[in-house]
């Protein structure tokens, strides 16, 4: 039998890849299970003409938030990023393991611990999210639901990430997330604490691309599922496809549109 170091490139064993790849879709699967569930019960809630007296409460509940409640939106954030970050990070994640191989005796234990790093980066703006969302409540910007009540603050939130979109910072950061075999062969640290370091350096640069598209969420509603979705494979689209700079500026401009759109005819 041929030894792996005679192969053209290292490739992982079936079992590992089969370990990570279950492990990953079984995390996403759990995340969207979560949201689609928590989406529902606020739908249910919305359309029940039986339900205006906790709707109210939850109302008042949510101008008020206590530690409670924001550790409840803290965990409904960070679930969230999780469902929808980590499979566009899956094919670094692959590389990383691939490339890992040669240089940890347990390759899925360094693997988990890169993508422990990339979560704990989505984790803390999971964090400044929920501060966001409660500073907005304060001033009446999100209705219960968690979708915005004033045209002009989804405006804003568009135009602002439209104009993110044309910057050379977003332009840097998408080149580094759609470059993982560069990025890994430079920055590659071994060992598990070295693993956590790469994965927290690829988080920041996801971070870096993708933070202004989070802040959409409020525009049509942070349980709005399509809405999710449609940001979801948006930001797939962006790091995984050939795309070139046109195409993310043609996004940009859309963005803007929308946003002077949504101010026009709807103020």
């Amino acid at each position: 039998m041929p030894s792996s170091s005679k192969l053209p490139r290292p490739s992982l064993r079936q079992l590992d890849r089969a370990v990570l790849y279950l492990s990953i879709a079984g995390i996403v699967a759990l995340s969207w299970w979560y949201l689609i569930d928590m989406a529902s019960e606020m739908s249910e809630m919305s359309g029940s003409t039986s339900t205006v007296a906790s709707i109210d409460m939850q109302s008042s509940s949510l101008q008020h938030w206590t530690l409670q409640t924001f550790w409840m939106m803290f965990v409904m954030w960070s679930v969230m990023m999780v469902g929808m970050m980590l499979p566009s990070a899956l094919r670094t994640i692959l590389i990383y393991a691939r490339v890992a191989q040669q240089a940890s005796s347990s390759i899925l234990f360094a693997t988990f611990c890169f993508i422990s790093g990339y979560l704990i980066v989505w984790t803390v703006f999971s964090l400044t999210a929920t501060a966001a969302q409660w500073w907005f409540n304060q001033h009446a910007l999100l209705s219960p639901m968690i979708v915005s009540t004033s045209d002009l603050f989804g405006a804003s939130l568009l135009i602002a990430a439209g104009i993110y979109q044309l910057t050379p910072f977003k332009e840097s950061c998408l080149k580094h997330c759609q470059s993982p075999v560069v990025f890994i062969q430079r920055t590659f640290k071994k060992g598990y604490l070295g693993a956590a370091k790469m994965g927290l350096h690829h988080g920041f640069f996801c971070l870096g691309c993708c933070w202004l598209l989070m802040g959409l969420l409020f525009v049509a509603g942070v349980m709005n599922l399509l809405w999710i979705v449609s940001i979801t494979l948006y930001v797939m689209f962006e790091k995984l496809l050939p795309t070139n700079q046109y195409t993310i500026r043609i996004s940009g401009f859309l963005m803007i549109i929308a946003g002077f759109y949504l101010i026009a005819f709807h103020s």
